[in-house]
Order: C-alpha cells, then structure tokens, then sequence
C-alpha cells in the first residue's frame, strides 16, 4: 500500500466538462487499484481552499482544455508549492496552441500538414467568402478545420465541397475565435502515448483509429462501438518505429513530460505527419492512453503511481 494521496483534479469549465469528469473517475479508479489514497476534486472556486488546507502530495491533472492545459492551472500549482504531474507551464503555453506547435515541429524538420490559421475578425473585415476562396486556393479540398487551442475534436471538420465550408468555419469559431486549417492528408490514423521514464522518454503501441463515419469525431471518440481501435496499429515495423520517433521527438523538442499524446497521419507512401499533440490526454474507457498502456503489457494504475512519485521527487 503506497503511502501517498493525491488529488485529481477533473470537471472544470471547459466545454470538455463531461469527459474530464469521466477521465477523473477512471484514473482514480486505477491510482487506488494501485494502492494509492484518492481524491477527485472539481476544479472551481473551493480548489484554491482545498489545496491550501489538505496539500495533497501531488496532483493528477485530469482536465481537459482550458486552464487544464493551457498553464493556468499548472500556474497555480506551483505557487503553491504542490507537485503535479505532467507538463509545465511554459510546455504547457507551447503544446495548448496548435499553429505554435506546428510551427516549432515544422521548424525542427517534422513533417506536418500545411496550414493556415485566421482569426474570426479577417472573415468580418474582408468579407468570409474572399478569404475562404483563397483558402481553398492554398490548401485545396478536402480541407481540415479545427479551432487553434482545446480537444477532444469539438468544432474540428473534414470539408470536401467549397459550398460546404462557411457552415463548417461557424462550425469551427463557435469553440475558439481563430480557425486552423490544413491540408488533409488521407491515410492512416495513429496516436501515440508516451511515457517519461528513468531512461527518458518512451512510446508505447501506436493505436490504430478507424471511425465509422469516416471522421474522428466527437462522437466517434467517446460513443462506445463508433470506432474501431487497433493496438498495435497495423503498420510495417519501419512505419511502426518512424511514427514512435515522430511522438517522442514532438515530446521532447516541446518540452513535454511524464505523459503526451501525439496524433498523426500515415500517408500512402508511409510518410508521418504530425497533427497535434495532447498535453491532458483523455483517459476514459474508450480513451487512447490506457489502450496503449494495456498493449504494452502495463498497467494503468501502476503507470500513473510511477508518475506521481516523479513529480514528488522534482519538488525535493
């Protein structure tokens, strides 16, 4: 039986309320399997409080967008003087904001779709449908929409028609003020965890993703039977370890630590592409995390102690 306890902070504000409250359901359930004493706790105005007059050992941030990922929370954590896992704030600034990502990994020799990214105010003062034409000008279609900052897919959209792209951007802008696109690439769909660990990073099985509708979604991501998951992904073992080096190497020329995971692309002639990468990864029972941790023969509960004493132990 461990002798630490640990708050998990889940919930929050964020239009990914609901699945960060699943997420801290779940990765509690595991810390305790593993012997180490739980709280789930919301983040909203008795946290502040709570953290001052308990000061658990550590803090499992299971938020999901918003100040779980964009270095609020992780702020305040460290006024505090608390530890937490995962990443810090200043990795934290990096990873959040998409086209930042991007153009750091582009920068470093990663492979990423092209972009571009425009605030809601260019539509209004130039008038959308010229700035549309031109987009479809650079990026061509089909084209991938997605707001700048958060997850969980919400406002993202596969566009396949011009007509169709003014719906899909009000689509898109009703979760960020600033749209990203990019150029779709077709091809195989992966996610890939990695864990820190004595020897440094590590990635685990990459996870196959093959949604029903074509597009992930969602709904697809969190309705249980919409998608399915192969872990390992089905590719080549040159293709296997290219996509490993992609996440590890997005890990750590980010900044990232204890826990990432990458989304990426594999194209008809194996090449990777980096989407994104998820400071606060989903951890609910069609997450991909524990997917990868059970495929690597882990367990979740033990992964996640192993964690928590890393970030007792850089608070020393």
């Amino acid at each position: 039986m461990s002798d630490r306890w640990v708050a998990v902070l889940a919930g929050g504000l964020s239009h990914e309320r609901d699945v960060s409250l699943r997420s801290g359901r779940r990765v509690s359930a595991a810390l305790r399997s593993a012997g180490v004493a739980v709280e789930e706790w919301d983040a909203d105005a008795s946290l502040l409080p709570r953290l001052r007059e308990s000061r658990p050992d550590a803090v499992v941030i299971a938020l999901h967008g918003g100040e779980g990922e964009n270095g609020s929370i992780q702020t305040v954590l460290e006024l505090l003087g608390i530890p937490y896992v995962g990443a810090d704030v200043n990795a934290c600034r990096r990873g959040w904001d998409k086209p930042s990502a991007k153009a750091e990994l582009a920068r470093a020799g990663l492979l990423t779709p092209d972009w571009v990214v425009l605030p809601h105010s260019t539509f209004r003062e130039l008038g959308a449908q010229p700035v549309l034409d031109a987009m479809v000008e650079r990026l061509g279609l089909p084209m991938m929409l997605k707001p700048d900052q958060g997850g969980s897919a919400l406002g993202a959209q596969v566009v396949r028609e011009a007509g169709d792209l003014p719906t899909a951007m009000v689509g898109c802008l009703a979760y960020s003020d600033t749209v990203l696109a990019e150029r779709y690439v077709d091809g195989v769909e992966v996610a890939v965890t990695v864990i820190d660990g004595p020897d440094g990073p590590t990635a685990l099985p990459a996870v196959e993703i093959s949604p029903e509708s074509g597009v992930y979604d969602y709904t697809a991501r969190y309705t249980a039977g919409l998608t399915t998951f192969h872990t390992p992904a089905r590719l080549s073992p040159e293709t296997a370890a290219a996509v490993a080096d992609l996440a590890v190497s997005a890990h750590r020329l980010l900044g990232l630590r204890d826990v990432s995971r990458t989304d990426a692309v594999v194209d008809a002639d194996g090449a990777v592409h980096f989407l994104e990468v998820n400071l606060s990864p989903g951890l609910t029972e069609t997450s991909l995390v524990p997917m990868a941790i059970e495929a690597a023969g882990l367990s979740f509960g033990e992964i996640y102690a192993g964690l928590v004493e890393r970030a007792v132990a850089r608070a020393r």
